[in-house]
């Protein structure tokens, strides 16, 4: 009887502290939140080397947990379809903390319509590791007409 009442009491405790740790930085499903309207950042000349334009808007930004660290996924748009070669280009962490990625993609090699705003949608991720990602504070993937950003 004794070790039902331990064990029950045990469980409360966990529970309860699950609880408190829900909204701390040890949590890590909450090492960012949801995506913000951001500023771009200006390109580098490192970054400009890269033959791929970058997409026209970035609409959808998560930033998801896993046992390794976190999958960056974006979705964009581009202004017509037949786009490729989509990636995440990832620059140096800058000193607050700051990890910007560039949506990179290719143009369509031949005129192609520009259809319905869903089948011009492109979605990458990329994948940081646990390492990488304690240095960072602030994810931003940026296209050419804006950015988003999730936060710790």
């Amino acid at each position: 009887m004794k070790r039902r009442v331990v064990l029950a009491l045990g469980a409360a405790f966990l529970v309860t502290g699950c609880g408190a740790v829900r909204d701390s930085r040890l949590n890590p499903f909450n090492w960012f939140g949801g995506a913000r309207r951001r500023q771009r950042v200006e390109t580098t000349a490192e970054a400009a080397r890269d033959q791929r334009l970058l997409v026209s808007d970035v609409t959808k930004l998560s930033v998801d947990p896993y046992s390794s660290g976190a999958i960056v996924r974006a979705t964009g748009i581009a202004p017509t379809q037949g786009w490729w070669d989509a990636e995440l280009v990832a620059r140096p962490i800058d000193e607050n903390g700051v990890l910007v990625y560039d949506f990179r993609v290719f143009p369509p090699l031949t005129n192609t319509p520009s259809g319905t705003p869903r089948s011009r949608e492109i979605t990458v991720a990329s994948s940081l590791s646990t390492v990488r990602l304690e240095q960072v504070r602030e994810i931003v993937v940026q296209g050419a007409n804006n950015a988003l950003s999730s936060r710790r």
